[in-house]
């Protein structure tokens, strides 16, 4: 994990280094490529959208200024390095857009405990399909002059219990409310930023709720003329004199047009129980039309 954080440093200063370098008639060139790609992306035959860098760790529900038709099957894996066991986590998603600027989303996450070491199995969380997970939002604004996207949104997970549980009672064992707020720009042809905020209501079977604060802030840096990005997620939660922050440094690969990997470093502020994590993302469009990739490196 920290080879990975070296990896996106490096590509990111020898990103800076060989743009410093270029001869005008390459970063001209550049510039020209990356247009042609961005209006394949926007093409005004459709409603208007804007193309922005989604995060690969807490995603969207679908694209802003998403189409109608549009459909993503997301596999992630991940695990997370804690003080007294290891978690495994796993999640099959399905967004798809039923029409323009509306997303929704199915997903199953699941988790998975380890005792590390010599640690006492007793004291570990049970393995558990978390909860059904039910999602939907709406790009309320899309502004293709200013290259920015708003839209609402709102998660509903119904918690299920422990595998261990099963067949002893009721299978649910609490809900959470998320409505979100998400804005984004994207600067020139380029860089993305992205701002995810809201409150998430957790409310346990026979227990009182709870309510924290989710704020999510997103830098990334897009390849000219493709999908594929570098860039870095500020995912913070703050419950009443409580704060946590993550630091997760991620990279997104094209492999073919309609199928991408993700690659997501987590790094927390503070050491309380969680320590490094790592996180991969597999997404797979069906259906997704070829787009003309107008950008061809310059010897």
């Amino acid at each position: 994990m920290k080879h990975l954080t070296v990896l996106l440093v490096f590509i990111m200063l020898m990103n800076k280094l060989l743009a410093q370098n270029v001869p005008d008639a390459a970063k001209n060139q550049k510039i020209i490529s990356d247009s042609i790609y961005i209006a394949e992306i926007e093409t005004p035959k459709q409603k208007p959208k804007v193309l922005h860098a989604e995060p690969l760790y807490v995603d969207l529900i679908r694209d802003l200024g998403a189409r109608k038709g549009e459909k993503e099957w997301n596999i992630g894996m991940g695990i997370t390095d804690n003080n007294r066991y290891d978690a495994y986590t796993a999640l099959v998603e399905y967004e798809f857009a039923p029409m323009d600027r509306w997303g929704f989303e199915v997903e199953l996450p699941f988790s998975f405990y380890y005792p590390s070491g010599s640690n006492d199995r007793t004291k570990t969380p049970d393995s558990r399909l978390n909860s059904i997970k039910l999602a939907t939002q709406y790009t309320f604004l899309v502004s293709d002059h200013a290259n920015t996207s708003l839209a609402i949104g709102y998660i509903h997970e119904f918690e299920l219990i422990s595998f261990r549980n099963y067949g002893k009672g009721a299978p649910f064992n609490g809900q959470l409310y998320n409505p979100f707020l998400v804005a984004a720009k994207r600067w020139g042809t380029n860089y993305h930023t992205l701002i995810y905020t809201g409150p998430a209501i957790h409310h346990p079977k026979d227990h009182v709720a709870t309510t924290s604060w989710e704020l999510h802030t997103n830098f990334h840096y897009m390849i000219s003329g493709t999908r594929n990005f570098i860039g870095v997620e500020f995912n913070k939660n703050f419950q009443k004199n409580d704060f946590d922050m993550t630091i997760r440094p991620q990279m997104r690969v094209s492999i073919a047009d309609n199928f991408m990997v993700g690659i997501v470093t987590g790094i927390p502020i503070r050491r309380e129980n969680q320590r490094f994590s790592s996180f991969i993302r597999v997404i797979y469009e069906p259906g997704h039309k070829a787009i003309r990739h107008a950008y061809h490196p310059i010897p």
